[in-house]
């Protein structure tokens, strides 16, 4: 079939599927199919930021004063980090946008991508203030076997989809298309939460606060994007019995997902601590994290949780770091991390400025 960036379609943009309908034609928001889609999106916009709004200076003094160990744990994280959104920034437009038939889901994951390469650019921007020689950082990511791995396991199941030359929408097509969203959720939910945790675990210290004010901001994405996934992969199962199917048939598939990608974080932990810990963080204390952090994951998408955890986050003090606007600073001290760029509010009325005179 002739692929073309425009064709008139026969069905209207509230009559079309998620995916594997016929494509958009024109782009319009007017009246939507997807409301929650079009809000995700609105509120990822209205978290725009740039990695320049955060002065890193005082990072690189901090570095210096760090030992050995530290210093292993936070550069391995940042090369990880760097990977996995080098993934992330380019294959929701290659898999899923081919595939997307809605105007807000097209929307959203052009969005979602372009949110991702601004984290890439906070990598680079943090590097460039911290190491004499940036170079050399991005130059040893992909020979860390622990990275390269990592990599190699998020992008499987893009590529599946991406590679697939069977009928268009078949049963088929849509089981990759569940996995690979299933893949995403895992990847924006679990994978990087290791790295987050030790960040912010230095600030604690009073140490590299300009990396976790970043990763503070990153973090606050990311957890829009896993809500992404989740909306989508919920309205897949709602809509269209295929998909429950498919749910039903790829619970072991599904299960070792999360626990691949469980027990590879926990490797990552052993690697990043295997010279020794810091204050306030370790190997054990983070595995701990990581599973309890999976087991939520899992049981939002109604699967099973196969292994016990704690009841209780086991870093307690990592929820002011992820619900934002629960850091208070004073505004000569650092950044303000918690303003809204492009906000609208719609609460102004006739009485608004009654008793103003000019």
């Amino acid at each position: 079939m002739k692929k073309s960036v425009f064709k008139i379609n026969t069905k209207g943009h509230l009559d079309k599927d998620l995916f594997f309908d016929e494509g958009v034609d024109v782009a319009r928001y007017d009246i939507v199919k997807y409301s929650q889609l079009q809000k995700l999106y609105e509120k990822m916009l209205s978290f725009y930021w740039t990695p320049d709004e955060i002065d890193v200076t005082k990072d690189k003094i901090d570095f210096g004063k760090l030992t050995k160990n530290e210093q292993h744990i936070f550069t391995s994280n940042l090369k990880r980090q760097i990977l996995l959104d080098s993934v992330q920034g380019r294959s929701p437009d290659l898999a899923l946008l081919p595939l997307a038939s809605n105007p807000e889901l097209e929307l959203l994951i052009e969005t979602w991508a372009f949110f991702e390469t601004i984290h890439s650019r906070s990598y680079t921007h943090v590097i460039r203030n911290v190491y004499p020689n940036p170079s050399k950082v991005f130059d040893e990511i992909t020979s860390i076997p622990a990275i390269s791995e990592c990599g190699n396991a998020i992008s499987e199941h893009y590529d599946n989809l991406i590679n697939y030359r069977g009928p268009h929408g078949s049963y088929k097509h849509k089981t990759l298309l569940y996995l690979c969203l299933v893949s995403i959720y895992i990847l924006e939910g679990i994978r990087f939460y290791v790295s987050f945790a030790c960040s912010w675990a230095f600030a604690e210290l009073k140490q590299m606060e300009g990396n976790a004010k970043i990763i503070k901001l990153i973090a606050r994405d990311e957890n829009l994007h896993l809500a992404a996934s989740l909306n989508i992969i919920r309205t897949l199962l709602k809509e269209d019995e295929d998909y429950v199917k498919i749910k039903e048939e790829t619970d072991g598939q599904v299960h070792q997902l999360f626990e691949d990608a469980l027990v590879q974080e926990e490797d990552w932990c052993d690697y990043l601590f295997g010279n020794g810990s810091m204050i306030g963080l370790n190997a054990d204390l983070l595995k701990e994290y990581v599973r309890w952090i999976g087991a939520k994951r899992i049981k939002s998408l109604n699967y099973h949780v196969p292994f016990s955890v704690h009841q209780h986050n086991p870093l307690p003090w990592t929820e002011k770091w992820i619900s934002g606007g629960a850091v208070q600073v004073a505004p000569q001290e650092t950044e303000i991390t918690s303003y809204v760029l492009g906000g609208v509010t719609h609460d102004v009325n006739k009485k608004s400025f009654e008793g103003l005179s000019l």
